[in-house]
């Protein structure tokens, strides 16, 4: 062991770890969720690390000696090198305090070591003094939320684009299967099955959009204002040269907040992207039970499509297979539409000058995005991509459903074709044949309302999927 002191006094800290004193403090304080920070948010406070060291050594205010072992331990990290030694929990209390406290220490250590110090001699590298000179929790822990939220964001929406083409794909292999439309899961009127799943596909397209225009607001960081936005203990050259720094090792586009105290207080951004989350969980869970619908029987139940068998579906029914992936989606989505919820409360819960609660917004905005990824690329290749269409059973429904009987309202008026659907249905005739029986129009005529293919189609309907481009 070695001792290790702080202003609250000494703790004994295993010799050989790379976390100090705060970092102990921390785990021993926040025994919450029992899971670490996300690797990516680690990830991005090294890069945030390292580029302050870059700059501070450019400034004239880090020695290069100690400002080159302080990258090399930044860029070791964000390699994946010492995941172990972050230790605090994800939530926590002090805004993050701990978190940030855990990366300057690991950082130290291990330019303490590069060095050839021992660790804990932070006369050599000191995790305040160098590690995060210039710097405060408040401008640091935010920034590098945001910077892990839009690396998730690029890979959810990838995700979500695959799974888009694949419903796409079913909608162009389907478009020929005619089917009966339904209105509060009773008979409307004919459409394609091809409609349907393009109708899930634009959706999914919509989403997208929303969440790569969220994700722009995400480039805006508050570096250079540490603890409330005046700036205090950063040089003129570190504020005017850190997010360029940044910019030049990360290959991305910040920018630095216009207002700094606004920007340091007010975490409306990372509402706006769980909202647009939530809006794609919606539709995720609503196609969802879709699927589970127009899957259900096989022999009592809709039964127009089969999705892939992929399990036994009971432990006391022989051969019984059940809409797992459909199933495990609308959990998802659920789990993703809680979240937001406690982002909302915790965005809101701010007082003046900071919000104390960023790590709790983290932890459930990380866990939504990689939620929604995994959602997405479970939905697309376990599920959607092996769907089959019943087509006769398909054609079979929509013969005998009475609903057809809505073409014939142009002709004889609303009234009379209510009376042919009634009548049909009480008989058990198809609405065709009673028309053909009791002479109402002639065969031409009933040749050409009954021929179901145009009553699908829409001439103003033009599918689009404009793409929006990232700029990160």
């Amino acid at each position: 062991m070695r001792i290790e002191a702080d202003s609250m006094g000494s703790m004994a800290i295993p010799k050989d770890a790379y976390y100090g004193v705060q970092s102990l403090r921390g785990r021993n304080n926040f025994i919450m969720t029992g899971r670490p920070l996300n690797p990516f948010f680690i990830s991005n406070l090294a890069k945030i690390k390292k580029a302050a060291a870059l700059t501070n050594y450019e400034g004239g205010f880090l020695p290069e000696e100690k400002a080159g072992s302080i990258i090399k331990a930044c860029e070791e990290i964000i390699n994946g090198s010492f995941r172990e030694q972050f230790i605090v929990d994800a939530i926590q209390g002090g805004a993050g305090t701990s978190a940030n406290m855990n990366a300057n220490e690991v950082i130290a250590n291990r330019a303490i070591e590069l060095l050839g110090g021992m660790k804990g001699n932070y006369s050599i590298i000191h995790p305040n003094d160098h590690v995060n000179m210039a710097q405060s929790t408040n401008d640091v822990i935010p920034s590098a939320g945001k910077m892990t939220v839009l690396e998730l964001i690029v890979k959810a929406v990838a995700e979500l684009k695959k799974l888009s083409e694949a419903f796409a794909n079913k909608a162009e292999e389907f478009d020929h299967i005619l089917k009966m439309g339904r209105t509060q899961l009773q008979d409307a009127v004919p459409m394609r099955l091809g409609q349907t799943f393009q109708a899930f596909s634009t959706a999914i397209n919509r989403d997208i959009a929303r969440l790569k225009v969220a994700g722009e607001e995400m480039l805006t960081l508050n570096l250079g204002g540490t603890a409330i936005g005046s700036g205090l203990n950063a040089s003129p050259y570190y504020y005017s040269n850190i997010i360029p720094n940044l910019n030049r090792l990360c290959m991305i586009n910040y920018k630095q907040a216009a207002d700094m105290f606004d920007a340091t207080q007010n975490l409306d951004g990372f509402v706006q992207v769980s909202g647009c989350l939530k809006s794609c969980a919606v539709n995720l869970s609503k196609i969802s039970n879709d699927l589970r619908l127009l899957s259900s029987g096989p022999r009592t139940g809709l039964g127009e499509i089969n999705l892939p068998a992929l399990q036994n579906g009971s432990s006391i029914m022989p051969g019984k297979v059940n809409p797992v992936i459909p199933e495990v989606v609308n959990q998802a989505a659920f789990q993703i539409i809680g979240n937001d919820a406690a982002i909302t409360w915790a965005a809101g819960s701010g007082q003046l000058e900071l919000n104390a609660f960023e790590p709790v917004v983290f932890y459930n905005l990380f866990e939504s995005l990689e939620l929604l990824r995994q959602a997405a690329f479970t939905l697309t290749n376990l599920c959607v991509s092996g769907i089959t269409a019943n087509e006769e059973h398909c054609k079979a429904l929509l013969d005998n459903s009475v609903s057809i009987a809505t073409a014939l309202c142009p002709v004889t008026g609303y009234e009379e074709a209510a009376r042919i659907a009634k009548t049909a249905l009480k008989k058990g005739v198809s609405v065709k044949d009673l028309v053909r029986e009791e002479g109402i129009i002639s065969e031409k005529e009933i040749e050409k309302i009954f021929d179901l293919f145009p009553m699908t189609i829409n001439p103003q309907i033009k599918y689009e999927n404009k793409e929006i481009s990232l700029s990160y």
